[in-house]
């Protein structure tokens, strides 16, 4: 008898067959790894309920001048603040023009190319959506800005009463973005969507060009249509459909100069993207980006088969990345194959470089900072704090391993006893799951609750591992060990 250790490295590895993520974790959910150990996520707490009539698409946190914090959320019929002793008052503007809760197809008029599909008969679903709605949320110092990509507006909340519109403002914007140089940026201003528009300096009102200030307008030499901006040290990155540009503060008269810093780099959604102080990192239609402050890179994304296979591209507009600082980790929350809104994530490492998946229904959030903990949003417009205590509210937070097994695999092996790994004996399950080859009827094993050895028996060619923790523990699992007996080739 011999103990083989299942020491398998950190990340979810899921490309590919099954077996291509041998010695590799493969499956996961509601769990991260720290300092090597297995672990769950923190666990959320209730804090407000139904705060928006339907789905909060975008969230903005910030603090007043009196250092009072304050929330908003933007739903696609909705634009809603929430003070600091959480009082909830509706800022819709006067006038607003209302969008769509969910991605559709556009059969309005001007929606298809002249002649497509007979006279009398259905148009053929062709792939060409209308998003759903999202807003672009910014503070311009302690008064919040926004603009929503269907009303197309820009507006000004100035802690009081509603939202107003910018006055000379453009209009038939897709979104906003307030510079490190306190200008505001309207993308896809005028209807263009390659036009960059920006107002003078301090000044929201002050959008015409001219000799005594500093408002201007730049348009994008680029295929693709601009989908968000984010604020980075000394400089605001704008990612289109296609590529990704920096705007750079140069002064009079240019006032600001653009490059082109990345192609076929671009965004999913117009909410796919975080700054953080590494870099901005963000979701594409197929693969995950990287601006280090110089160029775009691709991510090695270990888990991309996994997600744009399970991910809904029809609504694919609804894709929401959400820092999460304390853990060094960016959240992607996606809808999956089949469902409307989101319900499962993927989340990115950026210290460790690791990938983990796993299902949880959030449409927006907010890092911490303004509030105490992170806050994010679900579909009712419920309101939860993040990473506070162990409560996961029944769902299970697992890791599930690729297949192990002797040598090239092709000798049989008798597992007969794990020996468990854990900071607190008792609060982590394991399941082992086995197959003679790897197409072959899996047969599963347990769960066993672990002592110290837990005997098993278990006969396969490769043997998979799935780890389970107890919900409302903060428990440890590092590397278990099995008892292994070499058998023959058949």
């Amino acid at each position: 008898m011999a103990l083989v250790k299942l020491e398998l490295p950190p990340g979810v590895f899921n490309h590919g067959t099954d077996y291509e993520s041998s010695g590799r974790w493969n499956k996961s959910n509601l769990i991260r790894w720290r300092d090597n150990s297995l672990r769950p996520v923190g666990g959320w707490v209730d804090r407000a309920s139904a705060l928006t009539n339907n789905s909060p698409r975008s969230s903005h946190a910030w603090v007043d001048n009196s250092y009072d914090p304050h929330y908003a959320l933007g739903a696609y019929d909705q634009l809603i603040e929430v003070s600091a002793g959480g009082i909830v008052d509706d800022i819709t503007p006067t006038g607003f023009t209302t969008g769509y809760n969910d991605a559709q197809e556009n059969i309005a008029y001007g929606g298809k190319p002249f002649g497509t599909g007979a006279y009398g008969v259905t148009r053929p679903n062709d792939g060409l959506l209308l998003e759903a709605t999202t807003w672009s949320l910014d503070n311009w110092g302690e008064y919040l800005v926004g603009c929503s990509n269907h009303d197309g507006k820009l507006y000004e909340w100035q802690l009081t009463g509603i939202a107003a519109q910018i006055a000379n403002a453009p209009t038939q914007c897709k979104g906003l973005i307030v510079t490190e140089e306190r200008f505001l940026f309207a993308l896809g201003a005028g209807g263009n969507p390659r036009k960059v528009q920006w107002c003078d300096r301090e000044s929201v009102t002050d959008w015409t060009p001219a000799a005594t200030n500093e408002a201007g307008d730049f348009e994008l030499q680029t295929s693709g249509e601009l989908m968000l901006g984010l604020r980075m040290r000394g400089r605001t990155l704008l990612v289109t459909t296609q590529d990704a540009h920096v705007a750079a503060y140069a002064g009079p008269p240019t006032v600001y100069g653009f490059e082109r810093v990345g192609t076929s780099c671009g965004a999913a959604s117009r909410k796919c993207g975080v700054a953080v102080g590494e870099g901005a990192f963000w979701m594409s239609r197929e693969n995950f980006f990287y601006f280090n402050g110089s160029v775009v890179q691709p991510l090695v994304c270990e888990v991309a088969d996994y997600v744009f296979k399970d991910i809904n591209r029809q609504q694919v507009s609804k894709v929401n990345a959400v820092h999460n600082g304390q853990f060094d980790e960016i959240w992607w929350f996606y809808p999956s194959e089949g469902s409307l809104e989101n319900d499962s994530y993927v989340v990115y490492d950026y210290k460790q470089n690791t990938w983990a998946v796993g299902e949880i229904s959030r449409t927006s959030g907010f890092d911490i900072g303004v509030l105490r903990t992170p806050v994010w949003f679900d579909a009712d417009g419920n309101a939860y704090n993040h990473e506070i205590g162990h409560d996961l509210h029944g769902n299970v937070a697992f890791a599930e391993s690729g297949p192990v097994n002797i040598g090239a695999g092709d000798n049989v092996m008798h597992v007969t006893q794990i020996i468990p790994d854990e900071q607190t004996q008792g609060e982590v399950t394991v399941k082992l799951k086995s197959r003679f080859y790897p197409n072959d009827t899996e047969r599963e094993y347990g769960p066993f609750t672990m002592s110290a050895p837990t005997s098993v028996r278990v006969t396969g060619r490769q043997v998979r591992m799935r780890i389970e923790g107890e919900n409302l523990k903060d428990w440890r699992a590092g590397v278990m060990r099995v008892d292994v007996t070499q058998g023959g080739k058949r």
